[in-house]
């Protein structure tokens, strides 16, 4: 049952991936505010009525598609926290078709230039932020990274409520 929830939608990472993402998350972000696994960010909020179309368009995106080539390109700022930069062209393609799809009814916020990233900290103060990005980057070098689906989310304002699941081929 969707009540009035808007829709997350974000890229889905590969097992190994996911848990190194996860345990950087469980070392650096703050254990209160730490309530999802680490995501990627497609879009912050679509409107409930989009469901149906959002399913269909993410299956064809994906069904007996090849995962697409990603990688960890570098460490960003977010004042707050610190976060992996991620390049990976098709799924900018796929962001790019779906915000075409949805153009009109698009928040600002997911009408914006998109910018894929991993937050691994957040919410904590700029210098303690700043620490974390100067350690993550002495060791940093690029490396890929596995993209393997895109998932759909409910929020309702508290941890996300799985909504569907659209993994590569």
């Amino acid at each position: 049952m969707s009540g009035a929830a808007p829709i997350i939608v974000t890229a889905l990472f590969g097992r190994s991936d996911a848990t190194w993402f996860d345990d950087l998350r469980a070392r650096h972000f703050p254990p209160e505010r730490n309530q999802l696994s680490a995501h990627l960010t497609m879009f912050h909020h679509l409107a409930p009525s989009l469901e149906r179309e959002l399913k269909q368009r993410l299956a064809g995106e994906t069904r007996q598609v090849a995962a697409p080539d990603a990688r960890i390109a570098g460490l960003m700022s977010l004042g707050g926290g610190v976060a992996f930069r991620i390049d990976c062209p098709a799924l900018e393609d796929i962001r790019d078709r779906l915000v075409d799809a949805f153009a009109s009814v698009l928040t600002p916020q997911d009408r914006a230039p998109w910018r894929p990233h991993v937050t691994v900290q957040n919410k904590v103060e700029p210098s303690v932020a700043k620490g974390l990005q100067g350690e993550l980057s002495r060791d940093f070098r690029p490396r890929p990274v596995r993209i393997a689906g895109l998932a759909t989310w409910w929020y309702r304002g508290g941890p996300w409520e799985a909504l569907s699941r659209h993994m590569f081929a």
